[in-house]
């Protein structure tokens, strides 16, 4: 199986491309620099590597880069800095999820490409009939204002659900969500759900990164995890306790 990874030397995106090569899967990233990687990946022989800025590929370029592949993962974000929040590209991440599916479709492929999206937990699934409280939609609506990478986040989520609906045989999707991101060294217990359970605003729960990354993995490579998420927008926690 060939898995592509962009935004693979992010905190997340890192972890997940370690898991999938240590299962022994294929992996392309698209990075600016090879040294954003661990040299232990850098050597990895199952590891292809695109020197690149993923917007600044060509159509010809993409569609090389998902080639065969079987599933697509974005664990693309802003850097957390006033350029990375209000400078250009302010649609990185819907811009770069566009870009891939079109190569996708340009590529026919036989079967279904997975993709799967990193976002966030404060981004509600109205298609789902997500309900939240007036307090927090106000709060949601002013951090969409103030910060452009949430409104982004949720123009790329909103892309692949109206875009890619259940009835077409091209692209199979999920966007996973997960809380107040931590930093852990190894997998916890955690769980899923299709919608919050908690206030993303006011009752914030946490999720390690290694977490996020492992659901990932098993998205792609488990096929029962698969069937049971995709066209959802699961939210992950760890388990309390796990981390505290």
């Amino acid at each position: 199986m060939t898995i592509i990874v962009v935004g693979a030397s992010g905190a997340t995106g890192s972890l997940l491309v370690e898991q999938l090569l240590e299962r022994g899967e294929l992996v392309r990233v698209v990075v600016r620099k090879e040294s954003s990687l661990s040299i232990a990946v850098q050597e990895n022989d199952r590891l292809s590597i695109t020197k690149a800025s993923l917007l600044d590929m060509t159509h010809v370029e993409l569609k090389a880069l998902v080639q065969g592949c079987s599933a697509v993962v974005s664990c693309l974000g802003h850097n957390m800095n006033v350029k990375g929040i209000y400078g250009h590209p302010r649609r990185l991440v819907t811009d770069a999820v566009e870009r891939l599916c079109t190569a996708i479709k340009a590529m026919k492929p036989e079967r279904p490409v997975k993709f799967i999206l990193m976002n966030t937990t404060g981004n509600k699934n109205e298609s789902a009939g997500e309900k939240i409280s007036f307090a927090q939609t106000m709060v949601i609506g002013l951090i969409r204002y103030l910060l452009p990478p949430h409104a982004d986040n949720e123009q790329a989520a909103a892309y692949l659900q109206s875009t890619f609906a259940s009835h077409q045989g091209v692209i199979e999707w999920v966007a996973v969500r997960p809380d107040s991101l931590l930093n852990e060294v190894s997998v916890s217990d955690y769980t899923a759900h299709e919608s919050p359970i908690r206030s993303a605003i006011f009752d914030a729960g946490q999720t390690s990164r290694i977490n996020v990354a492992h659901f990932m993995s098993q998205l792609i490579v488990n096929n029962d995890t698969w069937q049971a998420w995709k066209f959802k927008m699961p939210v992950i926690y760890n388990q309390e306790g796990q981390t505290k």
